[in-house]
Parts: structure tokens; sequence; C-alpha cells
């Protein structure tokens, strides 16, 4: 989608903070972070959200937690524990109409979140 910003970010249309890419996925620092570390781990394929992903997408769903899980590694906050948190729809706060998975660390989380 060419208004997609998460596209355009995939892209490098648009400038980010990236922290890991390879061919299928992109991590980049979230410009509003809601934790010390706050990254989001996104797809170049577009996918509207959780509830637009198909069968032929697993394989990339699971490539996300995956990469979340070296970021997470590679930014020192595996050991300590960090949370990962994807949207699904507007009631969720998903503000970005790209699957995206946020990766939180740094601090100690609180629960129940929202």
């Amino acid at each position: 989608m060419e208004d997609c910003i998460f596209c355009r970010i995939g892209k490098r249309e648009i400038e980010s903070m990236v922290v890991y890419e390879d061919r299928e996925v992109i991590a980049f620092r979230d410009i509003n972070p809601q934790a010390p570390v706050h990254i989001l781990v996104i797809p170049k394929k577009h996918v509207a959200g959780v509830n637009d992903l198909g069968t032929e997408d697993q394989t990339l769903a699971g490539r996300l937690i995956l990469v979340a899980q070296k970021v997470a590694r590679q930014e020192g906050i595996a050991r300590n524990g960090y949370r990962l948190v994807i949207n699904s729809g507007e009631d969720a706060g998903q503000a970005v109409h790209h699957l995206h998975l946020h990766l939180l660390g740094g601090r100690k989380m609180k629960w129940p979140p929202g």
C-alpha cells in the first residue's frame, strides 16, 4: 500500500532507527516509546492486522516472534524479560493498520496491562 507508513519504512522511503532487517522483516525504534526499549517488528509484506493473516502467512507470523527474540537479546533485555504486544483493531489501540509487534523492555512491566 502506497500510503501505509510502515510499508514506506520497510521500503526505506521513510527514515527510521532500524535495529534489525532481513528480506521479510524490519525492526525499528518506536518514535513514541512506552518503555526504555520499545521496538516495532513488522513484516515488509503489507498485512493490515492479525485478522488479515492467512494460512500462507504462518511462517511470517512466527518469524516476527523469532526476530523479536533476537532483537531482545541484541538490546540486552532478554535475560530480565520483555513483553511482546500485538494490538488488533481500534478497541485494542491499533493505530497503524499494518501488522506490527511491539517489543517492550528495560523496566518492570505491570499486570494487568491497559
